[in-house]
């Protein structure tokens, strides 16, 4: 039983599936575009697939390093979601009703974000939660 399945077999026999994902990444592409021009990064990253998700650690506050998180199994369906809900807070989305959508549309919700004329980068959103402890001084109270 041969479970290899080309995309010509696809093509012939359900030809919606490859249209719907190709609209659904064309989406996407242009969402990132409009999000990374509001940001006042490069567009041109959008199309780069690491780098958009370095841009995208750059936009949240997040340092560069964290974007390697996607790459670890379990956690980057848990990280993909947190960033998505930073980077809506970060155009001033910050109610749970908004994070909720973002979850559940993404794509079409920042494409939302991206094009809507009131909408406007805020900053970043992720702050280091660890903070430094002070030193301990004798005789200092």
């Amino acid at each position: 039983m041969n479970l290899t399945i080309s995309l010509q077999e696809v093509w012939a026999k359900q030809p919606h599936l490859i249209l719907i994902t190709g609209f659904i990444i064309l989406v996407g592409f242009v969402s990132k575009m409009k999000l990374f021009a509001k940001a006042n990064q490069p567009i041109e990253a959008a199309f780069v697939p690491g780098w958009d998700l370095i841009i995208i650690m750059r936009i949240i506050g997040r340092p560069a390093k964290h974007a390697w998180y996607f790459a670890i199994p379990v956690l980057n369906v848990f990280f993909g979601f947190k960033v998505l809900v930073q980077l809506a807070q970060s155009f001033g989305k910050r109610s749970n009703t908004d994070a909720l959508l973002v979850c559940l549309f993404n794509v079409f919700y920042m494409l939302n974000i991206a094009l809507a004329y009131d909408e406007e980068y805020v900053g970043p959103v992720y702050q280091d939660t660890i903070e430094p402890a002070a030193p301990v001084v004798k005789g200092v109270a």
